[in-house]
């Protein structure tokens, strides 16, 4: 069953998705503002430096009730980077941190370290591993959409333009990151539904070189493959430079995933089939929202909802969006 709270923020993501409504902040806590730490993955991402543009934008509408600063790293998958962040920002006593974490389970332990001096530490983009978090004995909400759901979507959508039996790539993100892992599943699982093959899986680290470099290596082991499901827009990019440098254009379809401003001319060429909009920068609104709400009502870490979801939409050159999974 869906709790009141995960089904009022439902409610409001959907209608904040269509333009209807945005998100209101909290309340300032009693005798001041709110402190609240937004701390990214890699700054040179477009898609993070959305989401940060996105929550600096809502802090300025509300100054007198919340005081944000935001941190990131030189890279995606900088963990001791992110670790860093986060052991200062427990020593400058802030009240709460929202967190894109850059490993869904290295990152556990320093969040729970958090957790245990009081600061209310909220997931966003990327959720915290379920296992890690129960061997801390912490419970950190994630507030973001379902990737696994958004990956059948953009899958089922390659597959109405393949023919069962066709084969296909997966290039995944990092291995410990679960957005990662669950947008593999989903890609399995809408490729298993249309009954295509997935003849070759591998694993890259968000770039668009590594996604170049595993294509090149994917076009030449299987040359019958017909589309390429990459984890992430910069993988797609580099998927449809190798692509080109095969001599291969528009006989292999690629999808991507995050709707960064970049993959808007290779949607419009027709060089990108689809990719899925997960709107970055509602969703750390949504997630510092959640946060200062929590400060205000002064509700402790373990009485939060560990799920609130935001939505996902597949965006193609038509802009149209596909049937909900």
């Amino acid at each position: 069953m869906i709790s009141l709270a995960r089904r009022r923020l439902l409610t409001t993501c959907a209608l904040a998705a269509s333009g209807l409504a945005s998100v209101r902040p909290a309340a300032a806590q009693p005798g001041g503002k709110a402190s609240v730490a937004l701390v990214m993955k890699s700054l040179g991402d477009p898609f993070v430096q959305s989401m940060i543009d996105g929550a600096k934008n809502y802090q300025r509408h509300y100054a007198s009730q919340l005081d944000l600063t935001t941190y990131g790293t030189l890279t995606d998958n900088d963990v001791t980077g992110q670790r860093r962040i986060i052991e200062s920002l427990v020593a400058a006593k802030v009240d709460a941190i929202v967190i894109a974490p850059t490993d869904s389970r290295a990152l556990v332990p320093v969040a729970a370290k958090a957790v245990a001096a009081g600061v209310i530490v909220i997931a966003i983009d990327n959720p915290f591993d379920d296992d890690a978090q129960e061997a801390a004995n912490v419970t950190i909400p994630f507030v973001g959409p379902d990737s696994r759901r958004g990956a059948r979507l953009v899958g089922a959508y390659l597959a109405s333009k393949l023919k069962a039996g066709d084969e296909v790539g997966i290039i995944e993100g990092p291995p410990n990151d679960r957005n990662a892992q669950q947008r593999t599943i989903g890609y399995k699982e809408a490729m298993s539904a249309a009954q295509l093959r997935v003849s070759a899986v591998d694993t890259g680290d968000w770039t668009a070189p590594s996604g170049k470099s595993i294509a090149l290596q994917m076009l030449y082991a299987h040359p019958a493959l017909r589309g390429m499901l990459c984890a992430n827009d910069n993988i797609a990019m580099g998927a449809i430079d190798a692509i080109r440098i095969a001599g291969k254009k528009g006989r292999v379809l690629v999808t991507g995933y995050n709707n960064i401003s970049a993959v808007q001319p290779l949607l419009d060429n027709g060089s990108m089939l689809a990719t899925v909009e997960q709107f970055g920068a509602r969703q750390a609104v949504f997630g510092v929202d959640v946060a200062v709400k929590a400060l205000v009502e002064r509700r402790r870490q373990r009485d939060l909802s560990p799920y609130m979801e935001t939505p996902v939409q597949v965006v193609t050159r038509e802009k149209t969006r596909a049937p909900r999974a």
